[in-house]
């Protein structure tokens, strides 16, 4: 970068220099869309919070009745075109063996457990089992993808890892396969990944765009747990990639920044379906040595002994890639609620995969009363990118961004307010000089295209560095992104 400073007009230079500086450092964001999950583009803030969204319970979408359902856990949940589809552990009655099960539906809220005939169980061949039992376990914590990434050969569009090896003993890796539909799976590589890490958990695969490489976001310890140590502390999440689904790296553990350390029993991270440079993690949280009742009354209830001490829920994460997770919010995402069947140990288990169930919601499914007889699946519903906000109450607050450069002539915001509410967008110049400045927005809307006033075009200032102020009251801003 070249400066010239002309010295007859030392004041101009000087605006020159200023300039430069904040143009080099703004953050390109061009027409991604934006979430209010964490302070990536926050400079500052006034009277203004990020609030964590709280999900609506929307009702049971499954229960496990069948004989080779017992224990029912690990659920992934993909879309793929107009077509949702779930796997998860299953185990037969005995509790010997464990399956890979499968489940369809429609819109993401009906869901049917289709009679495939591929797998036999408990004397029956209409199952929808589509792994049966293996010596590498896979069918304990078996993870797939939907392979995204460009040139995939279709019998490989679908990906997955899973296994835990013999009970008891150090866990093998983690076994690859492929498929082509989603439900017919083949061993895509003899030798396992990952070979004797602790693998107790979900593993999961992903392809990451920004990065362009997989990544396993798996099961660590915060002490050891890497052969040849042996692992101990608080269970963690790390990560390992690749960049052709067969080498790996070695894993490393993920960061959660100046947070306090606790049990992170899954992980559940995903690219968010609308912006996927921004991982969405849904971990349960893990307690191992609270009680919320008495051993004895819960063995009244019917909850398993090994189950009993414990507790856990939900919390969000986020992440924008390497090995950094955003933990702004400690609260829980998801309590374990009024139930009382909820207060034990690996209750409240996220699924893994949060998908479009309409045009203005989203949905994740929750495992209530594991492993019990009354074990179900539960739906969980927020607004459109609604996992966080930028929130201000009656009294009017502000948040200023960071110098950023974008692409496109309209700006569109998801936002709510009240009917006392507003929100007022302003363009700033690198001087801090208002640009433009919208009309006053009030509404509910997923995609509010802003107005400006003096028929202002946000066109006029794409790929100049600019900050964005908001200004709201009683008012929430969940997205923004510019466009075409």
């Amino acid at each position: 970068m070249k400066l010239f400073i002309i010295p007859k007009y030392p004041a101009l230079a000087l605006l020159a220099i200023f300039s430069c500086v904040w143009s080099f450092g703004a953050v390109p964001i061009g027409d991604r869309l934006e979430l209010f999950v964490d302070h990536h583009l926050i400079d500052t803030m006034q009277d203004a919070e990020l609030r964590l969204a709280q999900p609506r319970r929307a009702g049971v979408v499954m229960t496990f009745n069948e004989p080779w359902e017992r224990a029912a856990a690990f659920h992934t949940v993909i879309k793929d075109g107009d077509v949702y589809r779930m796997y998860y552990r299953g185990m037969p009655a005995t509790g010997k063996g464990e399956y890979t099960c499968y489940a369809e539906s429609a819109d993401g809220i009906n869901w049917i457990k289709p009679k495939l005939g591929l797998h036999p169980a408990a004397g029956r061949n209409d199952t929808n089992i589509i792994l049966p039992d293996n010596k590498e376990r896979t069918g304990h914590n078996f993870a797939p993808m939907l392979d995204t990434r460009p040139g995939v050969p279709h019998e490989e569009r679908f990906k997955a890892v899973g296994g835990k090896g013999p009970s008891g003993k150090p866990a093998p890796g983690l076994y690859r396969y492929v498929s082509a539909d989603g439900i017919r799976w083949r061993a895509w590589m003899d030798e396992p990944l990952l070979a004797g890490y602790a693998l107790d958990s979900l593993n999961v695969p992903v392809w990451l765009p920004e990065e362009q490489c997989y990544a396993i976001y798996m099961r660590m310890w915060s002490e050891g747990g890497g052969p040849p140590e042996k692992f101990k502390g608080i269970r963690t999440i790390g990560r390992a990639t690749s960049k052709d689904f067969k080498t790996w790296t070695r894993p490393q553990r993920m960061t959660f920044g100046d947070t306090p350390p606790e049990h992170l029993y899954t992980n559940n991270t995903q690219p968010y379906f609308r912006a996927p440079h921004l991982l969405i993690s849904l971990p349960f949280r893990y307690w191992p040595g609270r009680r919320a009742y008495a051993p004895e009354t819960q063995a009244d209830w019917g909850v398993p002994a090994a189950h009993a001490k414990g507790v856990s829920d939900a919390v969000f994460m986020s992440s924008r890639g390497g090995l950094a997770y955003d933990r702004v919010f400690m609260e829980s995402f998801i309590r374990p609620g009024p139930d009382r069947l909820a207060w034990h140990a690996r209750e409240t288990q996220p699924s893994n995969g949060v998908v479009p169930t309409g045009p203005d919601e989203m949905s994740f499914y929750v495992i209530n009363h594991y492993p019990m007889p009354s074990q179900h699946l539960t739906r969980y519903v927020l607004r459109t990118d609604g996992f966080a906000s930028l929130h201000a109450g009656y009294k009017e607050g502000s948040m200023l961004t960071k110098a950023l450069t974008y692409s496109g002539d309209k700006l569109i915001l998801n936002i709510s307010t009240s009917a006392a509410g507003r929100i007022v967008v302003e363009i700033l110049g690198d001087d801090g000089l208002v640009l433009m400045k919208s009309k006053e927005i009030i509404g509910d809307e997923i995609a509010r295209a802003v107005e400006w006033e003096k028929n202002g075009n946000a066109g006029s200032l794409a790929g100049k560095p600019v900050r964005l102020r908001f200004t709201l009251k009683d008012a929430d801003i969940y997205s923004f992104r510019f466009s075409k």
